[in-house]
This record gives C-alpha cells, structure tokens and sequence, in this order.
C-alpha cells in the first residue's frame, strides 16, 4: 500500500500494530493490550485525518497509485460478460478511451470510459488516460449502438484532460468532444454518469452528460486541473491548494452548486482501502439509478435532460 503525504501518520500506526502482532507470534508475551490501544488510535486517526480532507487532499486521493480504474470496475460489475468494442471505424482504436457490452444481473448497459495505466509501460499504452479524438468518436459510435438497441449507456470518468498534443488538434479534438456532448443530450437511451477519479476539463465533459452525474467521494470535476489553475494565475504550481479550494471542485461542492445529483460514499480512506466494497457500492447505485430512469419515454429523458442542463448556472438576482 503507498500512502501520500497526509496520511503518514497512518502509515506509523498500521506499522507499529504489525509489529506488535509479529511480536506477540513470534513470543510468548501476551501483546493483545496493546494491539487493542494502537488499533483504536489508528481508527481516531483515520476518522480524524480522512473527515477534515481539505480539496487538495480529494484531489490526491483521486490520483492515488492504487486506486481502482474503469476497467477494474467493469470487471468487477459485470464480470465475464463484458464484450471490449474496438475502433472509431475512421482513423484507429483509441486505448485510453474503453467501451463495451457488459451485464449486471441481466440488464445489458454500454460501458464506456477512460482508462488510465498502473505502471510505466501501461500508462503509455493507454496515453495515462488522455483521449485523442479517435477516443471520442469510438465513444458516440458505441453510443449511438447502445441508442439503436435500446441499451442504457453507463459513463465512468477518469482523465486529467483531452489529449493536447498537436495531432490530435489537427484530427479535430474540440469538434470531437462538442459533438459528443451535442449528441448526449438528445440520445433516446438513459445516460448515467459517475466520476471515478479524475474529472478534468472537456475530456471528461465528452462522455459526461448525463441523465444522473454522480461523483465517488473523493473526486474532482473541474474546468482545470488546480497545478494548471495555480500556473495561470501565478505562474507557478507552488499555488496548486489554494487554487484547488477556489475552484470548488470536491464532490460537496459540485452537490452544492447542483452540478452533480449524487455522491457516492467511498470507504474509509478512500476507494481503494476496500475495493470490493466500492466496486458493489457503484453498482448498486447504478441499478438504482437505472430503476428510476427505465420507465421513462425517450421523449421525456431528452426532455429532461435538456431542462437539467439548460438550469445550471442560472442565477435570480
């Protein structure tokens, strides 16, 4: 387990309560006592550190090395019946953008989302999760599909942006992720959007329209990363906490501020402190939110989902 920063303190205890444990196996002193003082403080502790997060902290957290990515959640979610789809069918496959068929229980939903590597190797594999356009287009293709089929589409966002390079402009990557967004809001289908970690600018925005958005505890969704943000105004990434908590870009803050409908409780510590927990949390919810959306005419989904976009931002004087 890698800890960041603030959880240091943490990190301390899990390593005296091991060592105790060791001790008490490999002697005959009785250390049970004593375990039982340092796992109550590791609970204060935790409690203490994870309640009072500050938005850089989140922002952290969402970044973490062992954080779960979309497709360790559809693997989980829908098991052996995920069917990967390759291809935008006009320039090539994109492998940071992933979209397939999957099942949960016996309902069929399109899977589509950013993947980002664990490692040096697949981290470049996968372009650390920042889509080129060919991504986006392999996106409406699968959702168009999922429309003709009758299938509800499923969202996981976690990129730190679109690609910026200068290919991927000359192949027309604002164009790409305008159309995206234009697309979702009229798709006939139910649109259920969930930010899994990072949730940055136009690249999330491009397959993040949806009917319901919601937002795992400790992510982000902003128009900038705060590293970007604190380098614009400052010229410097030395500014990137106070930045982070101007932007308001916590899952609170987007609740506040009617952007997302939802949060999504994380276990202690975050998402990957006990996986199988968030992994049955996020599917839960979906079925959930499916339940509500399933009986709803394509006509009033693109209805309302127009009104909920159309109604954000609006400010009464």
């Amino acid at each position: 387990m890698e800890y960041l920063e603030f959880e240091l303190p943490i990190k301390e205890l899990e390593e005296q309560l091991q060592k105790c444990r060791v001790i008490g196996e490999e002697s005959e002193v009785d250390v049970t006592e004593t375990c039982k003082n340092i796992e109550s403080k590791l609970k204060e502790t935790q409690k203490d550190i994870y309640k009072n997060l500050t938005p850089w902290q989140r922002v952290q957290l969402s970044r973490h090395p062992n954080r779960p990515y979309t497709l360790d959640y559809i693997k989980a979610i829908c098991g052996d019946t995920f069917l990967e789809l390759h291809g935008d069918r006009s320039f090539k496959d994109d492998k940071a953008m992933i979209g397939g068929l999957g099942k949960i229980g016996d309902q069929s939903f399109m899977f589509i989302g950013q993947q980002k590597g664990y490692n040096t190797k697949t981290r470049q594999y996968r372009n650390f999760g920042m889509a080129n356009p060919e991504g986006y287009r392999k996106a409406l293709r699968l959702m168009k599909s999922a429309e003709k089929f009758g299938i509800p589409v499923v969202t996981l966002l976690d990129t730190p942006g679109a690609y910026p390079g200068l290919e991927a402009e000359e192949r027309g990557q604002g164009e790409a992720i305008a159309r995206n967004i234009l697309e979702m809001t009229r798709l006939k289908v139910p649109v259920i959007t969930i930010v899994i970690g990072e949730g940055a600018s136009g690249g999330a925005l491009g397959i993040g329209v949806g009917d319901v958005v919601l937002m795992l505890e400790n992510t982000w969704y902003s128009v900038i990363s705060p590293e970007s943000c604190s380098s614009i105004l400052w010229r410097s990434w030395e500014y990137k906490e106070q930045a982070a908590e101007a932007l308001k870009l916590t899952a609170s803050d987007m609740k506040k501020l009617k952007l997302v409908d939802e949060i999504i409780k994380e276990p202690l510590g975050g998402a990957h402190r006990d996986r199988e927990k968030t992994f049955k949390t996020v599917s839960n919810t979906i079925v959930k939110v499916f339940e509500d959306l399933k009986n709803l005419s394509p006509d009033e989904l693109v209805s309302q989902r127009m009104e909920k976009y159309s109604n954000m931002g609006v400010f009464k004087g």
